[in-house]
């Protein structure tokens, strides 16, 4: 099978991941490096790539298959719109927008051409990740009651250096925490409201620094999120599963899930059960639920080809990163009024049928 050719637009930190998966994989060719940047061009030629400021200066002959987008947040709609009008088939980094009403017009635009869309939350492609759902799913754990999942790092002054980073639009919440929210989606169904408070009291900066959310889900499981990039720990999804080998690793957990016949730690997925009638006088059954690792950026990528070649449909779709984002914006704008928001009202709002 012709391997296909793949353009990744944007060289920062998550672009220049994808770029190695797509050089690495049998069958992708990296197309080009599309960045305005003198950074951009480096980085092109030092993997002997073709460079391009934008995508409107790649030839008609010469454009790629597919494209990952991987700029900064503010320009998703704008690039994701310009490779939809192209007829290109587009994976766009999380989050899908910093707008929902941006989002929604993109989604209908792609929905509209019939143009694959799809949106870069690759922690559902970690095999991990679908033997939890496999366990939620399965029942072992009795109904789920309670989610809990922490965030905490400390990110150094110079990751700052890039201003988008300090702006609206960026922050913790919807760098980091947007993947949290989007897996408890995968396993415990939509958000029905959440409260959340934040802080940016240790930069300053016009983002948060620090946010704590609550989520009720329409199933009824109520679920907590505690994320901040200036905490010193070892509690976040990147220094406990080793998935990014840029991070130091710690035998530790970043989230726990409880259901009224056991619990499980993730990422160990230790899984602990009562052997009869749960009493919390009885000590539990101690398992640990075994699964096959793999790079989730790279088994995104293969379904990304899979999707260009009408093999797959998407499993984050246009639509699941919409509703994602749907979220997120909630949690901002009850963090900034301090009040309870529905998200029955978000969607009203922003359905995409209607733009």
């Amino acid at each position: 099978m012709k391997p296909l050719e793949i353009a990744v637009m944007g060289a920062g930190l998550i672009g220049r991941r994808h770029v190695e998966r797509v050089m690495s994989e049998p069958g992708t060719v990296l197309s080009a490096v599309i960045d305005p940047s003198a950074a951009g061009r480096d980085f092109a030629e030092t993997v002997g790539a073709r460079w391009y400021r934008s995508f409107s200066d790649i030839r008609v002959e010469d454009r790629p298959d597919g494209v990952i987008v991987a700029t900064p947040n503010q320009l998703h709609v704008e690039n994701g719109m310009e490779i939809v009008a192209a007829g290109i088939p587009v994976l766009i980094e999380k989050p899908i927008a910093d707008d929902v009403d941006a989002a929604a017009a993109l989604v209908a635009a792609g929905e509209k051409a019939g143009i694959p869309l799809l949106v870069g939350h690759h922690r559902r492609h970690n095999p991990m990740i679908q033997a939890v759902k496999q366990i939620v799913d399965g029942g072992r754990l009795g109904r789920i009651i309670a989610v809990h999942g922490t965030f905490w790092v400390a990110k150094p002054d110079n990751y700052f250096d890039i201003p988008w980073r300090r702006e609206a639009g960026a922050g913790p919440v919807f760098v980091n925490l947007i993947h949290d929210v989007d897996l408890f989606r995968y396993l415990f169904g939509e958000v029905e409201a959440v409260h959340a408070l934040e802080s940016h009291a240790v930069r300053n900066h016009a983002v948060e620094d620090t946010a704590v959310v609550t989520l009720r889900f329409a199933s009824g499981v109520l679920a907590t999120l505690n994320g901040s990039d200036a905490v010193a720990a070892p509690w976040s999804w990147e220094t406990t599963t080793g998935e990014n080998p840029a991070f130091p690793h710690y035998d530790q957990f970043c989230y726990q899930i409880g259901g009224t016949r056991g619990s499980l730690g993730i990422p160990d997925l230790t899984l602990w059960t009562s052997p009869s009638r749960p009493d919390w006088l009885e000590r539990l059954d101690q398992e640990r639920v075994p699964y096959a690792a793999a790079d989730p950026l790279r088994v995104q990528l293969g379904h990304f080809c899979d999707v260009i070649r009408g093999d797959a449909t998407p499993l984050v779709s246009g639509r699941e990163g919409l509703a994602t984002l749907r979220v997120v914006e909630a949690i901002k704008r009850s963090a900034r009024s301090g009040r309870m928001i529905h998200l029955a009202d978000a969607r009203a709002s922003s359905d995409p049928q209607k733009v």
